[in-house]
């Protein structure tokens, strides 16, 4: 053999041994000169902020300082599917490698020895996580031997001290899957609507083909790529000893349920009003700084909620029954012992523009129609405003009133003449009959008796802000002159249901930092009494009696609900809104 090429061959022959010398120098030499690291990981990165419903159920979750959805979990909450998903695909000799793939460290010796510049290769779990945690940001993105050495050496020492089932959980909750979701839990929200403990083998394989392209194989843009890649994972899987072949083909079959949107939110209108509450206590840094927060919403009642009103505006607006121009609807649902809001719902579709979705109903101030004449008949009612013996004062649920046409005049003179709802008039009527029939003359009887400017003391006691005396409504106040918000009102009527007292209403049960201090837990609220309990207890008793209001709306009406329930309608001018405000010991 001639001698050039036979040293050709002994050359090429000790080359994979030189590299793996010049690699253990390198590591050696990178070992002395490295810095000493401290406890070698940093702190986690912070959560995200998440407002939960009062079962503890997601409501939304608040981008974290960094941009994006994150929320730890221990490998326990992980679901073995997803772990064994993730080694099969990114390092299937996870728990028997050092850390370090030494092929990769050679090819990136040879690479550099042959001149080149570009560091190529897979890594392993273990040097992801270190690229991703201790690396500086500038150094991930680096196709360097330098990088690809330090990135090893740190690998290698991580696997000396560090658990790799630590590891591995350190990998999953960091790991960017796409759509800003860093971690498994946010990527199972994000693209699942689910926690991660409740993702099958089917949703692990899709998620674990994720972080290598996110955007390639985006499941809610590139459903097709996010399969063709979730097929890859099963078979590597398979291969891997992880699963079957009919286990492999049953999840391949499984059809896939994505989230409608990336970050889902329910009870949008409710979560904005606490987020600004949120907002004015701590600031708006807090809102990104991992708060946990716990609402007063009871979300199946929202959803009951929701799907009533939805139903309810789809009948009105069937043609079969004439179209009652019906488009949107709003609902408040207070416990009134306690002055929690178990529901809120601002419109039936948040996003929907045609309605103006967006704007919260239940806070914007609309004309109540005659849901005032209860607080109206409650100050006729009260002995206290009869300073002297004098006869009809006060009135009781029996004082005789006159619904006939009436002209009333005026603070500027002028003649006021209302109608009933029917244009027709009753007569001689008690004043029961009166309130549970909703007549407008004897209302107006009742405010001219007890004074405008006192029916607004009594609104603004019982919780009501936007009855201003500027606003100068006259007697037509107690037939809807004026404007309120539905959750005033809601709380006013919470004042009957109470006996008189009036307790302030709260969306948020308590406020948890991200390390789980306790920061707010709202005590129970001192409650102000602002009527008589008797006349609280007339009221009731007047609002839930089906005789009193079956003139105006039948003996079987709707409002009739097979139990004792206190209940007013409203109607407003050119009946633009409709009005139902009702009441049991238990709900306003």
């Amino acid at each position: 053999m001639p001698a050039v090429k036979r040293n050709r061959l002994i050359w090429l022959a000790a080359t994979p041994g030189l590299c793996l010398a010049a690699g253990a120098a390198a590591l050696l030499w990178y070992a002395r000169t490295s810095p000493a690291m401290p406890g070698l990981l940093p702190p986690p990165a912070a959560p995200s902020t998440k407002i939960l419903a009062r079962d503890g159920r997601l409501l939304y979750e608040v981008a974290s300082s960094a941009g994006v959805h994150h929320t730890p979990l221990t490998l326990a909450q992980i679901p073995a599917a997803c772990q064994l998903a993730t080694i099969a695909t990114e390092d299937a000799t996870f728990y028997s490698n050092p850390g370090v793939e030494w092929r990769g460290i050679l090819r990136a010796l040879w690479i550099n020895l042959r001149g080149g510049q570009t560091i190529s290769g897979g890594s392993t779990i273990t040097q992801q996580v270190v690229r991703n945690l201790l690396l500086p940001p500038a150094a991930r993105s680096a196709r360097t031997l330098e990088r690809k050495l330090r990135e090893s050496l740190l690998a290698w020492r991580l696997t000396r001290t560090t658990p790799k089932a630590h590891i591995l959980e350190l990998y999953l909750n960091n790991i960017d899957y796409g759509n800003l979701a860093l971690g498994l839990q946010a990527a199972a929200q994000t693209y699942f609507g689910k926690a991660a403990a409740d993702l099958d083998l089917a949703e692990c394989a899709l998620l674990a083909g994720l972080p290598q392209a996110p955007a390639q194989h985006n499941p809610l843009a590139n459903p097709a790529a996010a399969q063709a890649r979730q097929r890859v994972v099963l078979g590597l899987m398979q291969k891997a000893g992880f699963v079957d072949k009919a286990g492999a083909a049953a999840a391949l079959r499984e059809p896939l349920q994505y989230a409608p949107v990336p970050f889902p939110i329910s009870a949008p209108h409710f979560v904005f009003q606490v987020l600004a509450q949120l907002q004015q206590q701590y600031g708006a840094a807090a809102l990104a700084s991992g708060l946990t927060v716990t609402t007063t919403l009871d979300l199946d009642l929202t959803h009951s909620a929701e799907q009533i009103m939805r139903r309810r505006l789809a009948q009105l607006a069937d043609a079969k029954t004439g179209n009652h121009n019906s488009g949107n609807a709003a609902l408040v649902a207070v416990d009134p012992r306690s002055g929690q809001v178990l529901a809120l719902v601002g419109s039936v579709d948040y996003f929907d523009r045609g309605i103006s979705g967006a704007i919260n109903m239940a806070l914007a101030p609309r004309q109540p129609g005659s849901t005032l004449k209860p607080l109206t008949y409650a100050l006729a009612f009260d002995p206290a405003r009869c300073r002297q013996a004098a006869a009809n004062c006060p009135w009781t649920a029996a004082t005789q009133l006159s619904d006939l046409p009436t002209s009333f005049v005026t603070a500027e003179g002028r003649a006021y003449t209302p109608q009933n709802y029917d244009r027709k008039f009753c007569g001689p009527v008690l004043a029961r009959a009166a309130l549970g029939g909703s007549l407008n003359i004897p209302a107006v009887l009742a405010l001219q008796e007890v004074g405008v400017a006192s029916l607004q003391r009594m609104a603004r006691g019982m919780g009501i802000t936007t009855l201003a005396p500027l606003e100068a409504p006259g007697l037509a106040l107690t037939l809807g002159g004026g404007a309120v918000r539905l959750t005033e009102l809601t709380a006013a009527y919470g004042v009957f249901a109470t006996g008189g007292m009036l307790l302030p209403q709260s969306i948020i049960m308590r406020v948890n930092a991200a390390d789980g201090t306790l920061l707010t837990s709202r005590q129970p609220a001192n409650a102000t009494r602002v009527i008589d309990a008797r006349i609280a207890f007339i009221i009731t008793n007047i609002l839930a009696d089906n005789n009193a209001r079956s003139a105006a709306f039948g003996a079987a009406s709707v409002l009739n609900i097979g139990r004792p329930a206190a209940v007013k309608t409203g109607t407003t001018t050119n009946w633009r809104d409709n009005w139902t405000v009702g009441y049991t010991p238990e709900l306003a």
